[in-house]
Parts: C-alpha cells; structure tokens; sequence
C-alpha cells in the first residue's frame, strides 16, 4: 500500500493533468502513464481519494498507558 505523502502527490499531478486537459502524467518514480480520456482520469482520482480515506481511517495497533500514584 502506498503511502499518503505518496498518494497526495500523484492526486495533484492527475488534478493539474485534467484541469489544464493533458492526459499524460508522470509520476513520483518517472513512469508515464497516458490517459485515454478525462472520465478516466476523474477514476484514478476517485481510485485515490479512496485510498486516502483508507489511510486516514486505521486505528491504532498499540495504545500504552503509563500512570503513576501521584507521589
């Protein structure tokens, strides 16, 4: 699974491609990918946001208390 910093990077470079109607973006690591139209670019976007939303919902494996008797 990819990370957030990763994700959000690759979310602004497709929402830059389809607001300024280029269908070619190249990613973090260099590879070009090309789009074959805007519908398919508003996908991998929404495909994105819902990997984001994964991300922000995990919960914490490990919670540690550490408490003391106040002397």
């Amino acid at each position: 699974m990819a990370d957030l910093t990763k994700l959000r990077q690759h979310r602004e470079a497709l929402q830059d491609a389809r607001f300024s109607g280029v269908r070619s973006v190249r990613d973090s690591n260099g590879e070009e990918i090309t789009y074959r139209s805007q519908g398919e670019i508003e996908r991998a976007i929404a495909a994105i946001d819902s990997e984001i939303a994964a991300l922000g919902n995990r919960r914490a494996s490990l919670i540690r208390f550490q408490t003391s008797k106040g002397l």
